[in-house]
């Protein structure tokens, strides 16, 4: 809220919960901070949304960063193995992607890895 008790705008925010890409463990510092929060999302969707990079390029990274050691956010590499499958990524791809982050912790294989052979089987099943 500003000075004056009104509620701060969250645009950002707000298409990332709609959208299905908001983290429920953002919650907390977004109620704390709606401000700092929806500056800090918008800083970080930038270079998604800037065109520069194509979409599978933004789906491997997605995978990387919710893969790594430091974030391993299980439901944000689920999202982006579906999205990057469906975008023409092979399991190789993805593979390699998990093996460039594996790199930061082991841990990034023995979470991403079940959730690509998951996806992998959905998709030969549909």
């Amino acid at each position: 809220m500003d000075r004056n008790n009104a509620p701060t705008p969250t645009p950002v925010c707000d298409r990332l919960r709609e959208s299905g890409n908001w983290n429920p463990n953002w919650e907390p510092f977004a109620e704390l901070d709606p401000a700092w929060t929806e500056k800090f999302m918008a800083m970080g969707i930038t270079p998604m949304v800037s065109g520069v990079l194509d979409a599978k390029t933004i789906e491997f990274i997605s995978i990387a960063v919710d893969a790594s050691c430091t974030h391993m956010y299980g439901p944000g590499v689920r999202r982006h193995i579906r999205k990057a499958l469906a975008l023409g990524a092979t399991k190789e791809e993805i593979t390699a992607v998990l093996q460039c982050v594996s790199v930061l912790g082991i841990h990034t294989m023995s979470l991403a890895a079940p959730i690509l052979l998951d996806e992998l089987a959905s998709v030969s099943t549909r």
